[in-house]
């Protein structure tokens, strides 16, 4: 099917206009056409939800768990052709895209199982014959928005834990990446969600996501700093709940005790596979003087050995980078870092059979953590190489950023591995593994500019997803 609708209130509803998804590997691809919706339509969701929301609300928690076990058991099967389906339309490789499937997979198995799980609590009563209760009762409509680089699973890990736990949803995935978004709902559709608890409206942010903000109890939200921000101040207007992560500028740590294959191996994993567009990718590698020539000859080493190309070729280590503005943003910061006055190793457009955006990894050697291009968020297969003396100043240098999500260190020092995960400014502490790479049973978030909000993932979603209720009852 080329044309692909908006799912409201159990129907699929063609939008104001059609939007057509491409290939980043190959431009003469053509993945399908995608309605757009207007802010009426989503002003339609959004009653939906809210008229579809207590009946779901109400039923068996052993129900909804139901729905999203069979949804995950598709996924499961599934996962090859929709691997195959997101590596097009976002460019990851294809085992890269074909796990991600598997983790969405894991995400609504995860959450069935959350679903029936006891999580309320009965307190001792301080007045004789006045028992307490403490429970949990779902926030109502969620606003859900998420981005290009993970477009199955992050919605997953959104959505799931939002019906898990008795809410509807209102879901817009990125602009780039429709056909996941729009696959992962048309499983759940059929698994069985009610019409109007699951409603997917796709198109621009500044009509779709505005008015979702707008109209919702609860705003879960994943992309940047700008536009989360934005967000904010909008749902604050309406008194919502916030869930915000965003970018950050994710430090590793290299000193002279590390073993270097695995610190190689991490820096590069981190900082360039999946074309570096994630937001744990190492975007600042921080080195110890005493390692930094012998890290830096390994590094170079492994990045001339890279692959980059077609996402489908199954020789391809790195995939394009998303579309040719987000190649522009990547140029535009390595020819910063060099009038910043790094040596910039690789950074190259490249050319291959198929016309799409690719880029070589680029390693920005002699940077400082003033400089812009060790600063901002650049969101590519770009890494800055900042040398330091110490554990000390390699501390203070990671900590020094307005974000905090990810952080990693190579050590064979557990008095350094330790001392970094307690002094270390993010919500992700990595020892002697990528800054990239996490499960889908834990908590997941940072902060100071990363993330605003309760965590993702895991048990701790409910924070977000549910509210709490006190009860006094005379017995």
């Amino acid at each position: 099917m080329r044309d692909h609708g908006n799912l409201i209130d159990g129907e699929w509803i063609a939008g104001g206009e059609l939007r057509t998804n491409g290939n980043p590997s190959d431009a003469n691809d053509v993945i399908g056409d995608f309605a757009a919706a207007d802010a009426g339509q989503v002003a339609d969701a959004i009653a939906a939800a809210r008229r579809a929301q207590p009946g779901w609300a109400r039923k068996a928690a052993s129900e909804r768990a139901a729905v999203l076990a069979t949804a995950a058991a598709e996924l499961q099967t599934r996962a090859p052709e929709l691997g195959e389906l997101l590596a097009r339309e976002e460019g990851k490789t294809r085992a890269d895209a074909v796990g991600e499937v598997v983790r969405a997979a894991q995400v609504l198995h995860f959450f069935a199982a959350e679903a029936v799980r006891a999580i309320g609590e009965k307190y001792p009563p301080v007045r004789p014959g006045v028992d307490v209760d403490v429970t949990r009762e779902p926030v109502g409509v969620v606003g859900i928005i998420t981005p290009w680089n993970f477009p199955i699973a992050i919605a997953a890990w959104k959505i799931a834990p939002a019906l898990a736990y008795g809410n509807a949803v209102v879901f817009k995935p990125a602009d780039l990446t429709p056909a996941s978004g729009w696959a992962l709902v048309e499983i759940l559709h059929r698994a069985g969600v009610p019409a109007g608890v699951l409603n997917l409206v796709m198109g621009r942010g500044s009509v779709v996501g505005d008015a979702i903000v707008d109209g919702v109890d609860a705003v879960s939200f994943t992309g940047s700093v700008p536009t989360g921000r934005r967000i904010a101040a909008r749902a604050i207007g309406n008194m919502a709940r916030l869930q915000l992560e965003m970018g950050g500028k994710n430090p590793f740590v290299v000193l002279d005790d590390a073993d270097l294959d695995i610190a190689v191996a991490c820096a590069v994993n981190g900082a360039f596979f999946q074309t570096g567009q994630r937001c744990t990718a190492t975007s600042r590698i921080i080195v110890a003087d005493g390692i930094h020539d012998a890290f830096v000859d390994r590094v170079k080493a492994e990045m001339a050995a890279l692959r980059i190309g077609h996402a489908l070729d199954s020789e391809t280590q790195i995939g394009p980078v998303v579309d040719a503005r987000q190649l522009q943003t990547d140029l535009d910061y390595i020819r910063l870092a060099r009038e910043e006055g790094c040596e910039v190793i690789g950074g190259d457009p490249l050319e291959r059979p198929t016309k799409g955006h690719f880029l070589s990894p680029a390693l920005l050697l002699g940077a400082d953590n003033t400089m812009r291009s060790s600063r901002e968020e650049i969101f590519g297969p770009v890494a800055s190489v900042i040398r330091v003396r110490d554990y000390d100043e390699a501390l203070a240098v990671a900590n020094d950023t307005p974000f905090g999500l990810s952080s990693g260190i190579a050590t064979t020092s557990l008095k350094h591995a330790r001392d970094f995960q307690r002094n270390s400014a993010a919500g992700l502490v990595m020892v002697n593994v990528p800054t990239a790479g996490l499960d889908y049973h834990v908590p997941f978030g940072g902060r100071k500019a990363s993330s605003y909000g309760p965590r993702e993932q895991g048990s701790y979603a409910r924070e977000f997803y549910t509210t709490i209720k006190t009860s006094y009852i005379l017995s």
